[in-house]
């Protein structure tokens, strides 16, 4: 998908949204900081992952505040999931125990599959300037969440983006929207992940299956979901309806300038959740057993 940028989308009989989805629910987040304190805001937290389930977490951080970010993530394990850090501006260095490395840098994705465990870091490689991104964790289905790690450097140049008659701009990260296969695809899970930008007054209509869940976060000005505003930093979390068959956004008219805004779905996988900290399994059992291995040098 090298250099695959602005192209026009093609016609595709499922792209008309007949029945959009309304909103559930408008969440704020809450400010927080984790790793070696960089400041973020944890809008997905964990007394919402059976509602949005397949997905655990989404971390959105955003500064040119040095003394925000500087610290960065040192060395911590994870094990059971995966994690999903798209990079809109700065740069982070990845390394891992399995003995991968890789540099996100603007518009760039990490996609790691943590699997049975390992232990990583990642550091910021800039002392000044905006460091803006988004971490999002997808869970792994109970058969795969001892698999082999896995890890994926997606540059920007390698994200599928397309625009639409419409002048909505979109880049694929995951799944398919409009005919335009994402960078990349998980058969169980099945993720949509769509950053979207919306000129004032532009409309964006997505397909989505009536059983996926689904969030929209807003990080541009506001964006209109069936007849509700959602402002800028909040996600609206998608309502289930029955036989809806995907969601339209809208930006405002009066806006000063574009909108932007996360797409984010999947098919819940209905397995128990049990987490502790970096590891989520299925039961408590596998916690303790998480724990252990970590403590005894075993995760990577």
């Amino acid at each position: 998908m090298d250099g695959m940028t602005n192209v026009r989308a093609p016609h595709h009989p499922t792209d008309p949204v007949a029945t959009p989805r309304g909103i559930d629910h408008i969440v704020a987040g809450v400010s927080t900081s984790d790793g070696d304190g960089v400041k973020l805001t944890r809008v997905l937290q964990q007394p919402l992952q059976k509602r949005l389930d397949p997905y655990l977490m989404l971390d959105a951080f955003g500064s040119d505040n040095a003394g925000d970010y500087i610290g960065g993530f040192p060395n911590h394990p994870h094990r059971g999931f995966e994690t999903v850090t798209y990079m809109i501006a700065g740069r982070m260095r990845h390394r891992d125990s399995a003995g991968h490395e890789g540099l996100l840098e603007n518009g760039g994705v990490q996609w790691m599959t943590a699997g049975r465990g390992l232990v990583h870091s990642e550091l910021p490689e800039q002392e000044e300037g905006l460091m803006e991104g988004f971490q999002l964790w997808l869970n792994l289905p109970a058969k795969d969440k001892m698999r082999e790690p896995w890890y994926r450097d997606i540059q920007s140049s390698e994200i599928p983006e397309f625009t639409t008659a419409g002048g909505a701009h979109v880049r694929v990260i995951a799944g398919t929207s409009h005919g335009i296969a994402g960078a990349e695809q998980r058969a169980h899970t099945e993720p949509l992940y769509l950053d979207i930008t919306l000129p004032p007054g532009a409309e964006f209509a997505q397909p989505l299956p009536h059983d996926h869940n689904a969030l929209v976060y807003v990080f541009r000005e506001s964006l209109w979901i069936a007849g509700s505003e959602v402002p800028t930093r909040r996600m609206a979390i998608l309502a289930n309806d029955p036989g809806s068959d995907g969601v339209v956004l809208r930006a405002g008219a009066t806006n000063h300038s574009p909108a932007r805004a996360l797409l984010i779905a999947g098919k819940p996988l209905n397995e128990p959740i049990a987490q502790y900290g970096p590891f989520v399994m299925n039961t408590q059992e596998q916690i303790k057993q998480a724990v252990h291995d970590f403590q005894n040098g075993k995760l990577g």
